[in-house]
């Protein structure tokens, strides 16, 4: 019992920083724009979020964990949202080929993360690390309610982002299926030329959906950081996201483009990724364990594609450049 209760735990706190990636994704692909950058988005949003709360202790004598978590977020959420911040100049205004400029910005985050992080690990003496006070920040559960026999380990046990990941999800729903503004922006993701004859300013919106998307995979990068049961709790290690974005640019199309979908999706794959250390078996090399998440990705993907149903298909106009003088 105790062996599958640490398990449900510790799915939960693996697709934590899925369920970021692709909430965002989702964000970023309902304007029509497709970006491969996750990758390096979430490895801006985990060196910022690390250099924030390291130069916040190294000033203070006495930090404070809310400060400290306060500063973290906003930290990562800003360098990521820069990197998407590139990737959208390229794409909306030069309309550069999406694909190839996403694939670019992974392979900029990537070395922007681990050289920075360097960096960081150098000028600390070998190795950035922050102090207890800042890890409690990102590991502390709800106080008292945590403490319940069996319901306070499942449901109120966890560090503030994997509550702040749900919510997310459900607010981003709500947004996208019940706001004035979520509808234009499903409208400029499914046809471009017809949301701007209708009068809704089309740059603007995917400007905004892109950068704020990049912003919330940095957060996902963010935790893989500094949460301690990721293995890394406040300390930079080199290439510490380990394919993450990856499986959130997959976990989209596994949820249909519905964030309420991705927070089920992100679970599954979650669970998938650490089965090995509760339920192994020793007839199984652990490097096909390794691919099981990506095994049962590209299963549900081959599935979504033969049942084509209207609520599975991708924004109409996902990875065209809009070109207005064409409408």
């Amino acid at each position: 019992m105790d062996t599958f209760l640490n398990f449900v735990v510790a799915s939960v706190l693996a697709a934590t920083p899925l369920l970021f990636g692709t909430l965002g994704e989702i964000l970023t692909e309902k304007s029509g724009h497709l970006n491969l950058g996750v990758e390096g988005m979430m490895f801006m949003g985990g060196v910022a979020g690390l250099a924030g709360t390291y130069y916040y202790e190294q000033a203070i004598s006495e930090p404070n964990k809310f400060v400290a978590a306060f500063i973290g977020v906003f930290c990562a959420f800003l360098c990521a949202m820069f990197g998407a911040l590139i990737y959208s100049f390229l794409t909306i205004t030069l309309r550069a080929n999406q694909n190839v400029t996403g694939l670019a910005l992974t392979t900029f985050g990537t070395g922007f993360g681990n050289f920075f992080g360097e960096i960081l690990g150098t000028a600390a003496g070998g190795y950035v690390s922050v102090g207890t006070v800042i890890k409690a920040a990102f590991d502390e559960g709800i106080p008292v309610l945590k403490d319940i026999p069996i319901i306070g380990k499942l449901l109120f046990g966890y560090n503030f982002m994997v509550y702040a990941a749900v919510a997310l999800a459900i607010l981003l729903s709500w947004f996208l299926s019940k706001t004035k503004t979520g509808l234009n922006l499903r409208a400029v993701g499914e046809s471009p030329a017809t949301a701007d004859a209708a009068g809704i300013p089309v740059t603007l919106y995917k400007y905004v959906a892109t950068c704020i998307g990049g912003g919330i995979c940095g957060l996902g990068g963010l935790y893989i950081v500094m949460n301690s049961a990721n293995g890394t709790g406040g300390v930079w290690v080199h290439n510490s996201i380990s394919g993450y974005g990856w499986l959130a640019v997959a976990i989209v199309i596994f949820a249909t483009w519905n964030p309420i979908k991705a927070i089920v999706c992100s679970l599954v794959i979650g669970s998938l990724s650490i089965l090995p250390y509760y339920y192994p078996i020793s007839f199984i090399p652990s490097a096909i364990y390794e691919i099981f998440p990506y095994l049962a990705t590209v299963a549900v993907l081959i599935m979504i594609i033969f049942r084509k149903k209207k609520n599975n298909l991708p924004p109409a106009s996902l990875g065209l450049a809009y070109f207005r003088e064409e409408r």
